[in-house]
């Protein structure tokens, strides 16, 4: 029988058949894997001021906290926020002590995605086919258990200082983790306020070094059992200035999608090259949240002090833009209005935003994303994406 359908934990009131038309689902049996991923867990943070940082995320992007780990729990080596929206989970996490070693990975690469946890079905199977293959294994299978049942959870290295933590839900009926307790955000929402702005993670791009794009893509087939999606090369992802080159891994169903990008030589220094140099190696670059109604989603963030990049109006000025993408939800003149851009595939469209990164340093950034079929990631907005954030880069004196 086809096993596709998503733990109830996970979805957070969001129905299956939404989630597959937000993040673009197929069918998958995946009692054939040797590594069965059920969904992405969570996205781990570390930030240099966690308790700042989740309030940022609960005023600028409408997440719900709901749980809490901290000194005030009996864990005095840090503090965690668990944020929610819809079935994506975020979790902040900062140090405490002077010599915590999340400060020290702070100092090194500012905030950014420490852990990209996954949901699976079987973490001893997974770990026996990730150490077959070669991988590292960074914690080795355990029970944790509190009064709410018991989560079965290890943890392998990737890409970086990047790990992919692996758990089993399916015993425990707590928050989120035991050591956590619940917690409500105190943050008023404005009144008439949507309930979400976003429903989903999308999927998470990775940027590794030149020349450890396909060694990654590689890995994810090996150790993971993921298949390539989509492969990004040449003119497609390239402008006068700067280039790279991506390819797409993703498991059965697609339910976690992850980009894989790599610099390529060019004139100038690519939006790759400039994050591996801030953030002082590979690691995750950027979120897609997936929304249901872009329009609202963005309108809210940027009420809240959430900066877009620019788009020109010569983007929606251009003939053959009118002419591939056929017709939309929202009128050419409305997505001019917004800096939206729109990308149109055999399988549907989409509609898509960035923002601008939302740190100190030019590394982590978001995409909004909007899907109506689509399965892509914009092939045809990239040359605009990138003259976009060329023209930050320029700015901040780094292209």
């Amino acid at each position: 029988m086809t096993d596709i359908m998503p733990p109830q934990s996970a979805l957070d009131d969001v129905s299956y058949d939404q989630l597959r038309q937000l993040v673009g689902l197929v069918d998958h049996d995946a009692s054939a894997d040797p590594f069965p991923v059920k969904a992405l867990d969570a996205v781990v943070f570390v930030a240099g001021n966690a308790t700042q940082t989740a309030w940022f995320y609960q005023v600028a992007f409408g997440m719900r906290l709901v749980a809490y780990s901290g000194p005030e729990t009996g864990q005095p080596d840090h503090k965690s926020f668990v944020l929610k929206s819809g079935s994506a989970r975020f979790v902040i996490t900062g140090g405490v002590r002077p010599d915590s070693p999340l400060l020290d990975h702070h100092r090194r690469h500012g905030d950014g995605v420490i852990d990209l946890a996954l949901e699976t079905t079987d973490v001893n199977k997974c770990v026996e086919h990730a150490r077959a293959q070669g991988a590292t294994v960074l914690e080795e299978p355990h029970d944790v258990t509190d009064e709410h049942g018991t989560i079965r959870r290890a943890a392998i290295a990737t890409y970086g200082e990047t790990r992919h933590s692996l758990v089993d839900r399916s015993r425990y009926r707590g928050i989120y983790l035991p050591g956590f307790e619940p917690r409500e955000s105190t943050v008023k929402r404005p009144e008439g306020a949507p309930k979400r702005l976003f429903q989903a993670v999308d999927h998470c791009v990775g940027n590794v070094e030149l020349g450890k794009m396909d060694y990654w893509v590689d890995w994810y087939h090996r150790v993971m059992g993921f298949v390539n999606m989509a492969e990004f090369i040449g003119d497609d992802i390239a402008t006068d200035y700067s280039a790279l080159m991506s390819k797409v891994v993703s498991n059965g169903n697609h339910r976690v999608k992850f980009p894989l990008n790599e610099p390529a030589v060019a004139k100038k220094k690519s939006q790759i090259d400039e994050y591996l140099e801030f953030y002082e190696g590979a690691g995750c670059q950027h979120i897609a949240l997936a929304t249901n109604d872009i329009i609202t989603t963005i309108t809210a963030m940027r009420a809240a002090g959430v900066e877009f990049l620019n788009t020109p109006d010569s983007y929606y000025e251009d003939p053959e833009l009118r002419a591939r993408i056929g017709e939309v939800r929202v009128p050419i003149e409305t997505l001019k209005e917004h800096g939206i851009l729109v990308d149109r595939d055999e399988d549907g469209y989409l509609l898509q935003i960035f923002t601008s990164p939302i740190g100190d340093r030019p590394t982590v950034f978001y995409e909004l994303i909007e899907r109506h079929g689509s399965l892509g990631f914009g092939k045809g907005n990239f040359k605009a994406l990138f003259q976009a954030i060329e023209r930050e880069q320029e700015r901040r004196g780094n292209l």
